[in-house]
């Protein structure tokens, strides 16, 4: 399998090794629209009871910190988070002692360790491209969004660049929508929802079962 996705990886850590554990070391240019990235993604959640929520490419646990900020989120949500980072990782870990967080390589070591997940939210991970061309990271898109979903019970949650930019960063990954819908439909499920209304040059998918 081509693992070219683990220079994604690398550029990431080595935000962490730069800046720490801030919005800066998850590549985030500024916390304010970090925090509406995170009311977005937690607003895919459709039900008022308790819900399994995995924080896929977790990163170091900030969209829990915002949960924590937000108290009716804590009260139905029960997190869990996962990275590929073993970097990451141990800084979540270190922060939040009690939560489960995972450390894996899901293509090789899949979901089934983590349990159940009625949501899946992966914030950031499709966003950047780095040195990948766009056909690899269209391919590590589907394949990747394919192992997620079929894992959950309910749905995920996850953002891309828009092409309704005035220009295209080269290192970013802009997705049509045309081609993200038809993707959509033939392979995975009807049922999804486009967000193109907070105000960023990225759209977010919610995909429900």
């Amino acid at each position: 399998m081509n693992k070219k996705y683990l220079h994604i990886v690398k550029h990431y850590e080595s935000c962490l090794e730069k800046y720490g554990d801030t919005h800066k070391g998850v590549d985030w240019p500024n916390r304010k629209d970090a925090l509406l990235r995170y009311q977005v993604m937690l607003e895919s959640i459709r039900e008022k009871e308790t819900v399994h929520l995995l924080d896929f490419g977790c990163g170091t646990g900030h969209l829990l910190e915002y949960m924590q900020e937000q108290e009716d989120f804590l009260s139905q949500i029960h997190y869990n988070g996962l990275d590929i980072s073993e970097k990451y990782i141990e800084v979540a870990k270190q922060k939040f002692p009690d939560v489960d967080f995972y450390c894996l390589d899901v293509f090789e070591q899949g979901l089934t360790s983590v349990g159940t997940i009625d949501y899946a939210i992966l914030n950031g991970v499709f966003t950047e491209k780095r040195a990948l061309s766009f056909e690899e990271m269209w391919d590590y898109f589907q394949r990747l969004v394919t192992l997620v979903f079929s894992s959950v019970e309910k749905g995920m949650a996850f953002n891309v660049m828009s092409k309704a930019v005035d220009w295209e960063r080269e290192d970013l990954f802009h997705l049509s929508t045309d081609l993200l819908i038809d993707f959509l439909t033939k392979k995975l499920s009807r049922n999804f929802i486009i967000r193109n209304d907070y105000g960023l040059y990225e759209y977010t998918v919610y995909l429900y079962k």
